[in-house]
Parts: C-alpha cells; structure tokens; sequence
C-alpha cells in the first residue's frame, strides 16, 4: 500500500466526547470512524488489525477441533421463549423490531438457542459426538451505556463457540483444552503476560465459570491476582470459601483492575434441555446433550491491546496482528536517488510476499511522517533519505 493513496489520515485530537484511550489513538491513527455512540467503522487500518487478531483466533479454534460456521442475526422469538430469554425483564439488552409480514424479531445478542436448533438435525446418537461449532458473527446489545471505545459497544462482532458433548467428563476435556487456546491466542496477541485466567461466578450453570482478564486501569472489573500460581479470582466471587477452595491467602493477592477478553462457560443441558437437543447412547437410551460456551470479541481485545501497549500519541502493535509487516518512510522524495532506492526496497519486499506500507506522500515533514508513523504503530520501519542512502 502506497501511503499517499490511502484515504484515512492521521488527526492531531479525537472527538471531544470519546474519552476512552484506546478509541482516541485509533481514531486518531485512522484505524475507526465513530458513527454513533456504541457504534464505529473500522477504516483500511483498522479493518487489517482486526482481521488479523480474527486470523488468530480462527487457527487456534480450528487446532482443536472447531468447525466454522455462520448463523442469522434476525431471531425467531419462538426459540427463546422456550428458554425464557425472550422477554425485556429477564434478558434487558435485546434489540427487537417489527415485520411488515406481522410478528416480532430480535437482533442475536448470543447464539445458543439458534446454534442448538440447527444442531438437533445432525446430532442423534453418541457417535455423532463431540460436536464444536463457532463462528465470528455480529452481535447487537442495547447497552444503556455504550463506553470504553471499542471494548463496550452496542454492536460488536464475537467469536462465540459451543461444544456439545455425551457427558460432562468429555465437557471438562474440552474446556480445558479451550482455556489453553484462549492463553496462546492472547500470547500470540502480545498481551498474554498480563492476562489472567480468572475464577468467576458460574451462575445457574455451574460453581465457576472462568474469565480471561488483562490487568489494566482501564478495566471495569476488579480482580485478586496471584503470581505464584497464575490465577486471579473476579471480585464478584471473592469470599473465604473461594479462597479455601483454590488454596489462596488473601494476604498472597493483589488487588487490580483488569478488562474482561474472553471467558467460556459450562452449561450442562440448561439448553439442550429446554429445546430437545437428544442423542442415542450405547445403550439405546436418550440423554441431553451436555454443552459448553467459550466467547471472545476481537473488537475488545484489539482495544484491549492498544490500552495495554501504547503510549501517548503511540500505537505499539506486536508483530502478528499489525496492519503491515514494514513501515518504509521516504525521506526528502524530491531528490532522485532517494525515491529511487525507496521504491527499489517497496518492490523488493512485497515481491518476497511482505506487506508494505511505503510512505511514499511529498511535501509532508519528516517530523510529520514520524508523527503519523508513531500513530500507526507498525514495529519495523525502514527510514530512507539524503542522510540514510
């Protein structure tokens, strides 16, 4: 990509009413466009990175077992009526409209229901088990307040997986084996030094769920940390029972703020049940399909990355989700032995099959083009000009 035919471009200040870091510097680095509270487009840039971290976390799903797929985001409030999650008092974040033809939709805001119906037509005897399916699907919650840039927003993407397996043994096999993808997914992302597997509440579904969580003062949660053995536990479960039960001393712990990036959940046969979602044993008896659910949202964890690695007026992308591979920025481009030697280097590398970013733009400063080179971020620059031939 030639920098001079990229239409973004770089702003010295971001909108007076986003106040979140992460969206400054990405609004300001043309990585997004704000279209409304809650809501952003991502630019080129942006767009790069995200698919990038999506890559990501698609290899790892894929490593152990995932099987991509993609569901609608319109829902047919019939399903969810039969797990009670259709109504405003029991689930308040839905988006609801509705059709010319008569009757009402939703706009998903999970996948558990539709991904459960459209599996009771594969699923019927234990030999058609395990099952994980995923899929990078847009999301939509009426949040009454959309805040932290890109990390809480009213329309979002996720990767959401389901496992659906023949008992709850073959459940904690996967889970864990999910919890170990998720720590090389956000190692791979550059973050995984200051992410902690975290001791949660399990809600309905089990004693604990477990969350992913970066410490960070720009987090909304608060979690106990211990180094020693590389957990934390989320305040909302932290009590002396807790603490017994994982062989913690509160006095071992450190309190800290920390944003949420992924968490994954046991679910057992709250939805199989309710739906019908049965196999065959060896025996020829029916059970319930036992479940499992396992969320991240790359849009969070690209924010999540910029508020953890950044600095004023600087993105520091790691390496693998960069928007390009190398910076090149030409220097006094008027001069002939210059731009000849710069554009020479640009072919040279993406013919090797590397991706690019020449600055090739004239009349710019050199303070300016390091300027916009700091606000992008990308890790390795060339610097070509009169005094570096």
């Amino acid at each position: 990509m030639l920098q001079s035919q990229l239409f973004t471009k770089t702003k010295k200040d971001a909108p007076k009413d986003e106040v979140s870091n992460n969206a400054q510097l990405l609004i300001r680095g043309g990585f997004i466009n704000k279209e409304m509270a809650g809501v952003y487009s991502y630019l080129p840039l942006g767009l790069k990175v995200l698919n990038k971290i999506i890559n990501i976390i698609r290899q790892e799903m894929n490593e152990i077992g995932g099987q991509e797929v993609l569901l609608g985001s319109l829902q047919d409030p019939t399903i969810w009526q039969k797990t009670d999650r259709w109504d405003d008092k029991k689930v308040g974040i839905w988006f609801k409209s509705k059709l010319n033809a008569g009757g009402e939709v939703g706009l998903a805001n999970t996948h558990e229901e539709p991904m459960v119906v459209m599996l009771k037509q594969h699923i019927n005897s234990y030999k058609d088990l395990p099952v994980y399916t995923y899929q990078f699907q847009n999301k939509f919650r009426n949040e009454l307040r959309a805040k932290s840039g890109i990390m809480r927003t009213r329309e979002f993407i996720m990767k959401d997986m389901y496992s659906f397996s023949k008992n709850q043994e073959d459940l904690d096999t996967f889970y864990e084996q999910v919890a170990v993808a998720y720590t090389k997914i956000f190692e791979r992302c550059g973050i995984g030094a200051k992410t902690y597997k975290t001791f949660a509440s399990g809600g309905i579904f089990s004693k604990f769920s477990h969350e992913f969580q970066t410490v960070s003062a720009a987090g909304e949660d608060t979690i106990y940390i211990s180094k020693e053995k590389n957990i934390a536990i989320n305040d909302e479960v932290y009590n002396d029972q807790v603490l017994n039960d994982l062989r913690l001393k509160k006095e071992d712990l450190e309190k800290v703020k920390a944003i949420e990036i992924g968490n994954i959940f046991k679910l057992g046969n709250r939805f199989s049940s309710a739906l019908g979602l049965q196999y065959t044993d060896d025996k020829g008896e029916r059970n319930d399909v036992i479940m499992g659910c396992y969320g991240i949202g790359p849009g969070r964890l690209m924010g999540t990355i910029v508020e953890l690695l950044s600095q004023e007026n600087k993105i520091n992308w790691p390496k693998e989700v960069s928007p390009f591979d190398v910076h090149i920025i030409g220097l006094s481009l008027d001069n002939e032995e210059v731009t000849k030697l710069a554009q020479e280097k640009y072919k040279e590398l993406t013919d090797k099959g590397i991706d690019v970013l020449f600055d090739d733009r004239l009349n710019i400063s050199a303070g300016q083009k390091f300027a916009d080179a700091d606000l992008i971020g990308i890790p390795e620059r060339i610097i070509i000009g009169k005094e570096s031939l």
